[in-house]
């Protein structure tokens, strides 16, 4: 049932044998499902949404999108060379989990306002 997964990533593992991925400092951003109303209302707030951003200095501190969780929304991104900047200011739908794409992308261009106190 994975078979796109696996051909895609077959893809990928070549083109970072090849060289073609070289270069890439990363960089991610986290948003903890502690902050997302949907995954509050479901009950499982234990999980959290992750982002992986070029932080190269070819970037120019753009952070473009390299890869992350939510599969859909991620492919799109990686496919069309978005940015944090991008994923952040797109309005996503709430209350959704995809809402913490549009989080993680926040942390990671250190815009995030929305975060709980983090827990001591």
């Amino acid at each position: 049932m994975l078979a796109h997964k696996v051909v895609h990533e077959t893809h990928v593992a070549a083109e970072v044998i090849a060289g073609e991925l070289q270069g890439n400092q990363v960089k991610k951003g986290l948003s903890p499902w502690t902050a997302s109303g949907r995954a509050i209302a479901n009950g499982r707030e234990e999980g959290f949404t992750k982002l992986l951003l070029d932080d190269s200095p070819e970037a120019h501190g753009h952070g473009r999108i390299l890869g992350g969780d939510t599969v859909g929304e991620i492919a799109l991104a990686i496919e069309m060379g978005a940015d944090a900047v991008d994923i952040g200011k797109t309005i996503h739908p709430h209350p959704t989990l995809g809402e913490s794409i549009g989080m993680a992308a926040e942390v990671a261009h250190g815009s995030c306002t929305d975060l709980p106190p983090a827990r001591k």
